[in-house]
């Protein structure tokens, strides 16, 4: 080896290469560390331009600045993403680098739709569960109550949407609905009126009991003269049963809604139809 010159000019150009490798690698580690790198400055933004709602940059920022290490170059920013995104109301962020000492996060916010389960979390309007705080949830006016098993969020979501078109017919409005671990639906509407609709036996089995209900609703407002209806179960194939604590039926009703009433003194009475 050492009497072929080709050999040794090579090895000895490989050598050289390493070394302006390894001179240019120090120099630029040595540069990186230069306090001008250091991180100045964590910007928080809206990712879509809007108003952030519930995520104040100011606070957001002074807490999760103990929480970033490295500068402006060895900083992780799939790190700062996590942290960002385990602050409450943050659904999503981005993090950039901003030369010479700057970090851009854009972040996107939770929208909340309504309450899920009893625990205190929230749903939201992407049928997503989170926690925040509840009481900046329903600043404007009060949210409505989900539940249901694991995983059957975005399906109770559709199904809010679905009663909330069912029921407009007769003006009423869902303000809780809940999915049982035995996967039986009950709607609470907002005139206090909770509505038993069972299981579903087909995709069309809730939406007929829905427009059962519908078509004969204003005929028992009309027929009952005090109190309001409390329960109204439509899982019977050809009727309802409904209870009322203070259930009457007019003296001249001639007409009545096919209907044998049990009345009990002091106690709600049922009534199948």
């Amino acid at each position: 080896m050492w009497h072929d010159v080709r050999a040794l000019n090579a090895t000895a150009g490989a050598i050289t290469a390493l070394t302006v490798l390894a001179c240019v690698g120090s120099g630029l580690w040595w540069l990186s560390q230069r306090p001008m790198f250091t991180l100045r400055e964590v910007r928080v933004e809206s990712m879509y331009g809007l108003d952030l709602q519930h995520v104040n940059e100011l606070t957001v920022r002074n807490g999760v600045l103990g929480k970033i290490n490295g500068n402006f170059f060895t900083t992780d920013l799939e790190q700062v993403r996590t942290i960002f995104e385990s602050v409450p109301w943050v659904r999503k962020a981005s993090v950039r680098r901003e030369w010479p000492n700057e970090l851009i996060v854009q972040v996107e916010e939770h929208e909340a739709l309504g309450t899920w389960g009893e625990d205190g979390r929230l749903l939201s309007v992407k049928g997503e569960v989170f926690t925040a705080n509840l009481a900046e949830a329903d600043e404007d006016h009060a949210l409505p109550a989900f539940g249901g098993p694991a995983g059957s969020e975005k399906e109770v979501l559709t199904r809010f949407a679905e009663l909330r078109g069912w029921f407009a017919p007769i003006r009423l409005v869902p303000e809780s609905i809940s999915l049982s671990n035995r996967y039986a639906w009950t709607v609470r509407l907002n005139n206090g009126m909770s509505v038993e609709l069972g299981r579903e036996k087909d995709k069309d089995t809730l939406h007929t009991r829905v427009q059962r209900l519908v078509s004969i609703y204003p005929q028992l407002v009309a027929r009952l003269q005090e109190g309001r209806i409390d329960t109204i179960d439509m899982r019977y194939p050809n009727g309802l049963a409904l209870s009322s604590a203070a259930l009457t039926i007019p003296a001249d009703a001639t007409k009545p809604v096919k209907a044998a009433v049990k009345k009990k003194t002091n106690t709600k009475t049922t009534k199948q139809i």
